[in-house]
């Protein structure tokens, strides 16, 4: 850490340690009183406005605020680092506990949605295609099948990013048949989604299930995960009208929360098994609207001997880039967890979240990435053993003003006081100045991205805090203090 003191000048040395002197005693303690009282807001600060301004250098408060905030009563006894580094001198501003391994929480879809931009380009599409195998006789009777052809699309059917909704592709799809003059079909809906390969892995270690009243499930298009293969435990209802239901997950063999049921005790979750969603509703509304379907719907995961087939009608995704504004604007777990089975196929053939794991560490290895500290766990951050370095989130986010797709991926990020995750933060000071993920578990906040100062340069910043006392909302307050000095860098 950046040690402040051989920085200031004997009168701004005495000045600070008057006033440490002074609310040492004070802050030692915490106490649910210390942020409610008139200035709570208005932090420790070791000297007063009118000296900081005339006194010390923008890099100085910097370095005040970083020392001070080691005796906050919220934060003295956490486990935390921050770095502020200038991506054009390649030098660290201030600085403390930078090389130390922290829990990331959600920051670590920095890392995914990088590797996906990167291995796959932001204009990659997920195709979702129908395509009929046999004939069509002269009644439109086709004697074959219907194949859904998935390709492991995380936004199917869920209007995220800008993905159509199933019924919207179920009319594209209609539309189809009847341009080929089907009125009647002698066959089965067959679902393929080969791609999978029917792989169900153990999840990462120490995902979180129930946070913050939040249920997650890791992601899966395949009848492999399907949450309706989840036992029912039991249903609560509270004091309110509102019900949770419990149940065990057979991938964590533990018990977890989620929002509702529908039906005769199916789960709806945020992640239902789309390709087979979709080839139901298909049936059903083409039985609906006239158009007999004489089998059933089935998958067909592999095809040793497959039949010669026509596409019919092809469904594209929205684009990478527009998933991953989703995903970090959003923090979506469920896209973030696609993506890195995504690019454990691309390069592996295998959509795992284990060669998920080795993509993205070999690509951050490949890029120069401080490996020190790193353990790369999930594509979302919900495991909290996850591991990363302040200073090594700053550096390689610097890497990335280099990259031709910087620009989309900086836009991505949520802004202070404006859109995002961000969007409650930095509503004074640093208002549409910060660009940063954000990442929230259950006593862990992290911060990580970029900071436009007032003077127009682009700092690269990072901070987290692991085990801290008091709310959420105390430690995003001293997070906003701690950084709004360097707006003035």
């Amino acid at each position: 850490m950046v040690n402040f003191r051989k920085y200031i000048s004997s009168v701004a040395v005495l000045a600070s340690g008057f006033f440490l002197a002074q609310s040492t005693v004070s802050t030692v303690l915490y106490s649910q009183a210390y942020d409610n009282q008139k200035n709570s807001l208005n932090l420790p600060s070791p000297v007063g406005a009118s000296v900081e301004r005339t006194v010390l250098s923008a890099k100085e408060l910097v370095d005040i605020n970083v020392n001070t905030m080691m005796a906050d009563p919220v934060l003295k006894n956490a486990t935390w680092g921050f770095v502020v580094y200038d991506p054009k001198t390649k030098k660290v501003i201030s600085s403390y506990n930078e090389s130390t391994p922290l829990v990331p929480a959600s920051t670590t879809k920095l890392l995914t949605t990088e590797t996906a931009m990167n291995l796959l380009g932001e204009n990659y599409r997920w195709m979702t295609q129908l395509e009929y195998s046999g004939t069509v006789d002269e009644n439109g009777t086709l004697n074959g099948n219907l194949y859904v052809i998935g390709s492991g699309d995380p936004s199917l059917g869920t209007n995220k990013a800008g993905a159509s909704s199933y019924r919207d592709i179920i009319s594209d799809f209609v539309s189809g048949l009847s341009r080929e003059g089907i009125r009647k079909v002698n066959g089965d809906i067959i679902i393929q989604t080969a791609l999978f390969k029917g792989n169900i892995s153990m999840l990462p270690e120490n995902v979180v299930w129930l946070e913050n009243n939040n249920y997650y499930l890791p992601v899966g298009t395949t009848r492999g995960i399907n949450p309706a293969n989840e036992k029912l435990i039991v249903k609560k209802s509270g004091l309110t009208s509102e019900k949770k239901f419990f149940y065990v997950s057979p991938y964590a063999h533990q018990m977890v929360y989620a929002e509702k049921y529908d039906g005769d005790g199916i789960l709806t979750t945020k992640i239902p098994d789309a390709p087979a969603y979709l080839a139901n509703s298909f049936r059903t509304t083409l039985v609906k609207s006239g158009i007999s379907v004489t089998g059933k719907v089935t998958p067909k995961m592999t095809d040793a001997a497959p039949e010669s087939r026509k596409m019919i009608s092809a469904y594209k995704s929205p684009t990478l880039g527009d998933i991953i504004y989703y995903t970090n604007q959003h923090s979506d777990n469920s896209l973030a967890e696609a993506l890195l089975r995504t690019v454990g196929f691309q390069k592996m053939g295998d959509q795992t979240s284990e060669s998920g794991r080795v993509v993205v560490t070999g690509h951050l290895r490949d890029a120069g990435f401080d490996m020190n500290g790193l353990n790369y766990m999930d594509g979302s951050g919900l495991s909290r053993s996850n591991n990363v370095t302040p200073i090594s989130q700053v550096k390689f986010l610097t890497s990335l003003m280099d990259e031709k797709y910087y620009k989309s991926y900086l836009t991505s990020l949520p802004v202070g006081g404006q859109s995002g995750t961000l969007k409650r933060m930095f509503l004074g000071e640093g208002n549409g100045q910060i660009f940063a993920k954000t990442g929230t578990l259950n006593k862990v906040k992290t911060l990580a991205g970029y900071l436009k100062t007032n003077s127009g340069k682009t700092l690269v910043f990072s901070l987290m805090v692991n085990n801290y006392a008091g709310s959420v909302d105390m430690v995003k307050k001293r997070m906003e203090k701690i950084l709004e000095p360097a707006l003035e860098l």
